[in-house]
C-alpha cells in the first residue's frame, strides 16, 4: 500500500518477495519499477539488522540499494549468489521476457549465477501467451547484419531510441538496444537459442528459468507460482 492508502500491486509483490532474502546471503538486485520496492524493503530490514550483501544489474539498482544501506558486492567475489529477485517485461509460466530497463545482458548473467531466480510482478504482466517484443543487446557495428538475422528468424527489429536524450539507447555495456517482434512466440526455448547463435547479439531478453514468480493483485494479495 502507498502513502495515499491505495494498493499498489508492484510494491505489495516485491514486498513480499524480499521476504523470502534471510540474514547471510547475498542477493542479485534486479532492475525496474517492480525491483526498486523489493531494494527498498530490504533497505528497510538492513536497517533492523539483516546482514546481507547485494549483486546490482544495473546503476539504477546499484543507486537504490546505496540510498537505502545495502552492502554491494561483485560476482568476482561472490560467483554464485542465494537468490536473484528481479521483474520482467512479459511472463508466462517460467518464461519470462526482459530488457525493458535495457540492463536484460547483466540481468541474466546475475539470473544464471543464483540458487533461485525470483520475477516479481503486477498481474498486467502474467499473460497465457508471449507476445512481447524481445529486447536485444547489440554490438553498434552489427546493427544491420543484426536485423538482417532476425528477419530471416521471422521477427521485425527496431532500434530503441532515447527519451530526454538524442539518439538511440545505450546499455550500461555501451551497446545499442534494439527491440524485435516477432508475434505470438509458441517455442521460447527454441527462438532463445536462435537469437543466441546470431552474431552481433550480446544477449537476448528471453529468460527460461524462472523459478518463482510473485504477482501482485489488485486487491492487495500476491499470487505465488513456483516452477
Amino acid at each position: 500500500m502507498n502513502n495515499s492508502g491505495q494498493i499498489n500491486p508492484k510494491q505489495t509483490a516485491g514486498e513480499k518477495a524480499a521476504q523470502l532474502v534471510k540474514d547471510g546471503m547475498v542477493v542479485g538486485l534486479g532492475t525496474g519499477s517492480t525491483t526498486a520496492y523489493a531494494i527498498k524493503e530490504l533497505g528497510k530490514r538492513v536497517s533492523r539488522g539483516l546482514d546481507i550483501m547485494g549483486v546490482p544489474t544495473s546503476y539504477q539498482s546499484a543507486f537504490i540499494a546505496c540510498e537505502n544501506g545495502i552492502r554491494l558486492t561483485t560476482l568476482d567475489e561472490h560467483p554464485q549468489l542465494d537468490i536473484d529477485i528481479d521483474g520482467a517485461d512479459q511472463i508466462m509460466n517460467s518464461t519470462a521476457i526482459k530488457g525493458g530497463g535495457a540492463a536484460h545482458t547483466r540481468e541474466k548473467i546475475v539470473a544464471l549465477s543464483s540458487k533461485r531466480f525470483v520475477v516479481v510482478v503486477d498481474e498486467s504482466k502474467y499473460s497465457d501467451v508471449l507476445n512481447h517484443s524481445v529486447p536485444l543487446e547489440v554490438l553498434p557495428f552489427a546493427r544491420k547484419l543484426v536485423e538482417k538475422q532476425v528477419a530471416d528468424l521471422g521477427g521485425k527489429t527496431r532500434l530503441r531510441m532515447g527519451v530526454e536524450k538524442d539518439g538511440p539507447v545505450i546499455s550500461d555495456n555501451g551497446n545499442f538496444i534494439m527491440d524485435a517482434d516477432f508475434g505470438v512466440i509458441d517455442n521460447p526455448a527454441s527462438l532463445s537459442s536462435d537469437l543466441s547463435l546470431c552474431t552481433g547479439i550480446v544477449e537476448h531478453g528471453i529468460f527460461t528459468n524462472v523459478n518463482a514468480v510473485y504477482i501482485g493483485k489488485k486487491d492487495g494479495s500476491v499470487q505465488i507460482m513456483e516452477f
